[in-house]
C-alpha cells in the first residue's frame, strides 16, 4: 500500500490529557511520512451510551447517531487503527472498551458489513503501565489482538512505555527509541 493511501485512526482512551500514552503514540505518530493521513479522537470527548447487547431481543439497533456515527465512519475510513489506552487494571480503559463493545453491535447490524470493512485493516496498541515489566500488559494487548484477529485485521503490534506520573514516559528511552520504527513494520 502506498503511503499516500495509508489513513491512521488514532483513539485515544485516557482519561488523561496529554499523559503518557498519548506522549508516547504521539511520538511514535511523529516519524509517519508526512503523505500518511493521521486522525487523532479522544474517546472522552465522544462519549458513548452504555452499550446495550440487541441480538437476541427481537428489535434492531437505531441507525449510528452523533457520537457513534462519528466513531464508526472514522473507524471505516482508517486503514490502520491505533488503539492509544493506558493499562487499566490490567486491560483496556472503560472507554476503549466501551469503544470495542460497539464492536459487537455494529458487526450484527448487517447492512453496514462491519467484519467485511474492517478485513484488511491493520491494528496497533499503544500502552503505557507503571510496573517494570510488560508482561503485565498482556491481557490489554490479548483483547486487542484476538479482536483484530477476529475481524480479520492484521496486527500491526504493540508498543509499551513504563511511566506513572505525566511526563515518566520521557525517561524511558528504550521505548522512545523503539517508536520511531514502530509504524515501519508490522508485527513487533
Amino acid at each position: 500500500m502506498n503511503d499516500a493511501d495509508r489513513h491512521f485512526l488514532f483513539l485515544l482512551g485516557s482519561s488523561r490529557t496529554g499523559g503518557n500514552t498519548e506522549a508516547l503514540a504521539r511520538h511514535a505518530a511523529a516519524q509517519l511520512p508526512a503523505r500518511v493521513t493521521q486522525r487523532w479522537l479522544r474517546l472522552g470527548d465522544l462519549p458513548l451510551p452504555a452499550f446495550g447487547d440487541l441480538r437476541h431481543a427481537g428489535r434492531a439497533r437505531d441507525e449510528p447517531a452523533d457520537n457513534e456515527k462519528v466513531l464508526l465512519d472514522a473507524t471505516f475510513e482508517a486503514t490502520d487503527l491505533v488503539i492509544v489506552s493506558p493499562l487499566y487494571w490490567y486491560s483496556v480503559s472503560a472507554s476503549t472498551k466501551l469503544y470495542l463493545d460497539y464492536w459487537g453491535g455494529w458487526l450484527n447490524t448487517r447492512e453496514l458489513r462491519f467484519r467485511d470493512r474492517m478485513r484488511d485493516k491493520t491494528m496497533w496498541a499503544v500502552t503505557t503501565t507503571s510496573h517494570d515489566v510488560d508482561t503485565v500488559a498482556d491481557p490489554l494487548l490479548g483483547t486487542l489482538r484476538l479482536s483484530a484477529e477476529y475481524m480479520g485485521m492484521r496486527w500491526g503490534g504493540s508498543l509499551i512505555g513504563h511511566g506513572n506520573r505525566p511526563g515518566d514516559i520521557h525517561r524511558d528511552t528504550a521505548v522512545l527509541a523503539s517508536a520511531k520504527t514502530f509504524f515501519a513494520a508490522e508485527d513487533h
